[in-house]
């Protein structure tokens, strides 16, 4: 059929009132007469609900129930087809007068003849030449009637299956979001649905009614019920479904789940449209033995009268429902309420009543009644009901059992148990998954990792136990006094057995370090299982361990290293200075430990202990040897006539050069350098071989000369080190050369004769000195000093008259050491007056001199 012919059928349809119904919102909504059908095979019987196909040799017993105030008498015709091109016999067409005392107290039955292939039943208004027309239409078409049979069939699952969802999602509070979301998430997988996403995206009190709306429903494939009605809509005759279903008379996709049933009836009014009759679909809902039917057009009693026509199921061999376990890892906890076994894959085992007398036949060999449940999607378990179990007659005959093996002494055997889903699908038995299951409470509840927690965050930790699908909560005792619920949920980690293991998120970020105790609840458990835990601070941070060969030392470097109070290398312990910390803390062997006999290359692991007791492990390879050397002498040059002596035994005069001698192990390259810089390393120089500052005196000998001023620069003072560089290695460890001290050019001091007054000492650079004094104490603190102006810029000054020995000196440089100054004393001599004369006399009274 051509699409053009196919839209001619379409707009046909207007004619008799069909289109017009649809594009007014014509849904299969509304009720029709009602129809008590029972199946029996092999002397056994079910309702029409649980059949989901018929087989040749099936007895059907119908019985119209029409109410007793039917006015118009119907005629049910029950037909058989053999095929689109094989129409069937006449006795294939069986007359029930549904008036008929006799039919409407007892019914009738029928019995499905061989090679037929499906069964349709129709109901005409009684008129002249009913039963002829009838059979006459479907002998002339029969590919017709096939075709309007599988649809019929197929967009009543489909139905079925929408109508499921919506009176499951009205189950939710309408205010409630996360849960429409949730059930529609779930009720979509179990049903194969795919609900409008878009009814998330509107307003919280407008989604629950956009859920709702039938015809906004689209439906996704189903396997299982394609294969029960053979097909649906293959050929050419897709493309005039795909061309109605965007037409605006056909809603433009609105109605998309019910085309090709439309379509088929719209093929039957085209073309077998007689002076008698017009034909109307009818969808049927089974519901035990009542074949419940919803038309989507008002049936007809004036010429031409309306027939309906209703699928029954398909006569084909069973398929079983294909049923899979929703994920194949999830262990189920039988002692949960209402726990649901989650499977899916097979919409029809929820959407009908084709799956019945499910069980759970676990291994210990329990049989749990189980039922569908589409709004917790999966099998959920039930209350034997009182019941006939069907016989097993395909089943095959059990094997003999196998003798167990013995249990050996003390050991006790504890299998994990499992569950396999079996039932009878309409009249044969089939099985489906085999589930991991857990019926008793989780014990031996240890964390598996994560540990150490941090206080003042959220962290998380990885408990395991011999079976955690039990697990009802987890909690613990929050900083307020409340219990505060952490989130959990399953995991598979590495080493541990699907079903055992959780994730634990725990909010940790109002709680202090210290200890903490979990609270974990279980199904079936008559208390909770207590869990110590420790929580800490932020930890240290490692970012790498530097070691080399041959040395008593290594540098940690990474974060909050104040933490650390010990690295353990093997049997070896490295511990920091006292106050070490910061980004990098060099760590050291005890004087009395034996030697390392680390070799470059090899790797090792140090443990890290922190102050709270927590052990950090960092992997190290240990690196090449660096270029060490041993001071063995210092040396400056001697002067006797230098006014001032240092007196530290440390302290180096910064304007003399130094001469160091300094011993290696091993040969000492004349490409080797030697770094001098301050301790706070803000002035440095390198002096190399090519300076003439570095000459060998040996192989293993280096002499080092220092001119710190000329080197560094008139600035450099405090303490001054040095170490090996050499191109490609890391550096040696750093010696100290010693405290560089500026000292004060003086020249002259000079003294009064009035030993009540102070004395004068005059020089160059007299701000280096902090301050005098005459004599120290014993514990080498001058006594009664005077001290020198911070901004002092004179070039004399004010000092202590001297003593029996010389004037201490405090110099800013090193004011922990003293130094002292000898100069000779310059007395100051007072000028001398001339003697007065005696008066002479002078004649006439004066006097003179």
């Amino acid at each position: 059929m051509t699409k053009l012919s196919g839209l001619r059928l379409i707009a046909a349809l207007v004619s008799f009132g069909t289109v017009s119904a649809l594009s007014q919102g014509g849904r299969f909504d509304l009720p029709g007469p009602k129809i008590d059908v029972r199946v029996t095979r092999g002397g056994k019987s079910l309702p029409i609900a649980s059949v989901p196909n018929l087989m040749a040799g099936d007895t059907i017993w119908l019985h119209p129930a029409l109410p007793p105030t039917q006015s118009v008498r119907y005629l049910m015709v029950v037909t058989f087809l053999r095929g689109t091109t094989n129409p069937p016999p006449d006795d294939w067409f069986v007359r029930i007068e549904t008036w008929d005392k006799k039919v409407r107290e007892e019914g009738v039955e029928v019995k499905v003849p061989a090679e037929a292939q499906q069964a349709i039943l129709f109901l005409a208004p009684v008129t002249g030449g009913d039963f002829t027309t009838l059979r006459s239409a479907v002998t002339g078409r029969p590919g017709v009637f096939v075709r309007a049979s599988q649809d019929l069939n197929e967009a009543g699952f489909e139905l079925q299956r929408t109508e499921k969802y919506l009176a499951s999602i009205r189950k939710v509070p309408p205010a409630d979001t996360k849960a429409l979301l949730d059930h529609s998430n779930m009720l979509a997988r179990t049903l194969a649905l795919k609900p409008n996403l878009e009814c998330f995206k509107q307003p919280v009190e407008q989604q629950y009614g956009c859920l709702t709306q039938t015809g906004s429903q689209m439906l996704l494939d189903d396997g299982h019920g394609q294969t029960i009605v053979a097909a649906l809509t293959t050929g050419s005759s897709s493309d005039l479904i795909g061309t109605a279903a965007n037409t605006r008379l056909m809603g433009s996709g609105v109605y998309s789940a019910y085309v090709g049933a439309i379509v088929d009836v719209a093929r039957i009014l085209g073309g077998l449209h007689t002076a008698q009759y017009q034909y109307i679909p009818a969808i049927a809902f089974p519901q035990g033995e009542s074949l419940n039917l919803r038309l989507n057009t008002p049936p007809s009693f004036h010429n031409p009268k309306s027939v309906i026509v209703i699928g029954l199921p398909s006569i084909q061999k069973s398929v079983a429902p294909p049923l899979r376990a929703s994920d194949g890892k999830r262990v189920t906890c039988l002692l949960q309420p209402d726990v649901a076994v989650p499977v899916e894959g097979a919409p029809l085992v929820f959407s009908t009543a084709f799956a019945h007398d499910l069980v759970l036949h676990m291994s210990d060999g329990k049989d749990l009644p189980v039922e569908a449940d589409a709004f917790q999607g999966g099998l959920v378990l039930a209350k034997a009901p009182e019941r006939k179990v069907l016989p097993e007659p395909t089943a095959p005959k059990p094997a003999p059992p196998v003798a167990a093996e013995p249990k050996k002494a003390g050991v006790a055997v504890d299998a994990p148990l499992t569950g396999t889903i079996r039932g009878f699908w309409g009249f044969d038995p089939f099985e489906g998954p085999t589930l991991p299951l857990q019926d008793r409470p989780g014990t031996g509840w240890k964390v598996l990792s994560g540990e150490p927690l941090i206080a003042g965050r959220e962290d998380h930790l990885v408990l395991s136990s011999n079976g955690s699908a039990c697990l009802r909560s987890v909690a613990f005792d929050g900083p307020d006094g409340r219990m505060v619920t952490a989130g959990w949920k399953p995991m598979d980690p590495e080493g541990a057995t699907a079903g055992e293991a959780i994730d634990v998120t725990l909010p940790l970020g109002r709680v202090q370090p210290g200890s903490v105790e979990l609270a974990i609840e279980q199904y079936g458990a008559p208390k909770e299982v207590a869990l110590g835990l420790r929580t800490y601070s932020e930890p240290a941070e490692l970012s790498a361990l530097t070691l080399h060969a041959g040395d008593r030392m290594a540098t940690l470097t990474g974060k909050h290293l104040e933490q650390v109070r010990q690295l353990k290398i093997n049997d070896l312990e490295f511990m920091p200075a006292a106050g070490a910390g910061g980004s990098s803390v060099p760590l050291t062997l005890p004087e009395a430990a034996a030697s390392p006999g680390f070799k470059a290359g090899e790797r090792v692991t140090g443990r890290v202990t922190l102050s709270d007791g927590r052990v950090l492990d960092v992997p190290v390879t240990v690196a090449p040897p660096r270029p060490q050397l041993t001071l063995k002498s210092r040396s400056v040059p001697k002067d006797k006539d230098a006014p001032i002596t240092l007196l530290g035994k440390d302290d180096l005069r910064a304007d003399l050069p130094v001469t160091l001698v300094l011993k290696s192990s091993r040969n000492i390259p004349r490409t080797e350098e030697i770094e001098v810089a301050t301790v706070d390393g803000s002035l440095s120089t390198r002096l190399n071989f090519a300076s003439g500052a570095l000459v060998l005196q040996d192989a293993h000998t280096l002499r080092v000369t220092v001119d710190a001023v000329k080197a560094l620069g008139g600035s450099v003072f405090g303490p001054v080190r040095l170490r090996a560089i050499e191109t490609g290695m890391d550096p040696g460890d750093w010696i100290a050369l010693g405290t560089l001290v500026r000292v004060p050019a003086v020249t002259s001091l000079a003294c009064p004769s009035d030993a009540a007054k102070p004395c004068e000492l005059a020089g160059a650079s007299l701000y280096l000195i902090d301050a005098v004094a005459s004599s120290v104490s014993l514990d080498e603190a001058l006594v009664s000093p005077v001290a020198v102006p911070e901004d002092f810029s004179d070039t004399t000054l004010q000092v202590p008259r001297p003593g029996a020995g010389p004037l201490y000196l405090r110099l800013r440089d090193d004011p922990d050491t003293l130094a002292t100054l000898n100069l000779p004393v310059a007395m100051e001599q007072r000028p001398m007056r001339p003697a007065a004369k005696a008066p002479v006399a002078k004649l006439g009274g004066g006097s003179v001199e």
